[in-house]
C-alpha cells in the first residue's frame, strides 16, 4: 500500500493583479461595494423613477409625466446605463475572487452577467425612444401617447425577462460561494435559490400574468439572500482561515 503525502488546508493567498498584490479581503470588499452600487443604481432608476412616471393603461397620463419632467426621466437612464456597466465590474471582480475554486463556475459568472448587462443596455433603447417621442416636436403625431406608453410597457417587459440573467449569474456565484470555504455554506445555498427565484418569477410573470402577489411574494422570497451577500462582502469581505493541521490522506 502507498501513501500519499499528507494534504495541507492553508489560507487563499493574495491575488497577483498585474503586479500588484491584492488581498481576498480587499477584493471582497470592492465587490461588496460594487454589488451595493448596483443595487441602488437599479433600485433608484427602476422602481424609484419609472415606477412613478409609466402609468399602466393611461397613455396620456404616461407621457404627460415624462414631459413635466424630462431631466428626472434622463436620470434614470444614465442610472441603468451605470448599474450595466457596475454590473459587469462587478463580475470581474467576483471572477478574480474565486476563480481558483472553479475556474469553469467562475467563467460562467462573467459569461452570464455580460450577457445580461447587454440585454440591458440593449433594452434602454425603448426608454430612450420613448423620452424622444414625448418630448421632441419632430416626432409628434396623432396616437403618440399611446406609441410613448407602448414603448415604456416595452422597456418593462424586457427588463423583466432581464430576471433571467439575474438568476442565472447567481447560480455559479452560489456554488462557488458554498464550495470556496470564504463565505458561509448557508449563504452559499441560498444564493442558489435565489438565482432559482429570479428564474421562476421570471418565467411566471410571462406564463401566469394574473398569478396573485401572494404568490409572487412566496416565489421571490428567497431573493433576500443578496442582501446578505452585499452586506457579508462589504463589512467581513471573506471568512479568515485558521491554521489547520495537516490533513493525513487516505491510503
Amino acid at each position: 500500500m502507498c501513501r500519499r503525502p499528507d494534504l495541507v488546508i492553508v489560507a487563499p493567498m493574495p491575488i497577483d493583479n498585474g503586479g500588484i498584490m491584492t488581498k481576498p479581503k480587499h477584493l471582497a470588499r470592492i465587490a461588496g461595494g460594487l454589488y451595493l452600487a448596483m443595487c441602488i443604481l437599479g433600485a433608484g432608476a427602476h422602481l424609484g423613477i419609472r415606477a412613478g412616471v409609466r402609468v399602466p393603461d393611461d397613455a396620456a397620463a404616461t407621457a404627460a409625466n415624462i414631459i413635466a419632467n424630462p431631466t428626472l426621466f434622463r436620470f434614470a437612464l444614465v442610472a441603468d446605463i451605470a448599474m450595466a456597466t457596475v454590473f459587469v465590474l462587478l463580475g470581474v471582480a467576483l471572477h478574480r475572487l474565486l476563480r481558483h475554486v472553479d475556474r469553469h463556475a467562475a467563467g460562467a459568472l462573467v459569461v452570464f452577467v455580460t450577457v445580461g448587462a447587454g440585454l440591458m443596455l440593449t433594452n434602454l433603447g425603448f426608454h430612450l425612444a420613448a423620452l424622444l417621442v414625448a418630448t421632441n416636436p419632430a416626432y409628434g403625431q396623432p396616437g403618440g401617447d399611446g406609441l410613448v406608453l407602448l414603448l415604456l410597457d416595452l422597456h418593462h417587459h424586457g427588463y423583466a425577462l432581464a430576471g433571467i440573467f439575474f438568476g442565472l449569474w447567481l447560480l455559479p456565484l452560489g456554488y462557488l460561494a458554498h464550495t470556496s470555504g470564504l463565505f458561509p455554506k448557508l449563504l452559499g445555498v441560498l444564493l442558489v435559490a435565489a438565482g432559482g427565484a429570479w428564474i421562476v418569477g421570471t418565467l411566471a410573470v410571462f406564463a401566469w400574468p394574473d398569478l396573485p402577489t401572494a404568490v409572487h411574494t412566496i416565489i421571490e422570497a428567497p431573493k433576500f439572500a443578496e442582501f446578505w451577500m452585499v452586506a457579508y462582502l462589504i463589512t467581513k469581505g471573506v471568512r479568515a482561515h485558521r491554521a489547520d493541521r495537516p490533513v493525513p490522506a487516505a491510503a
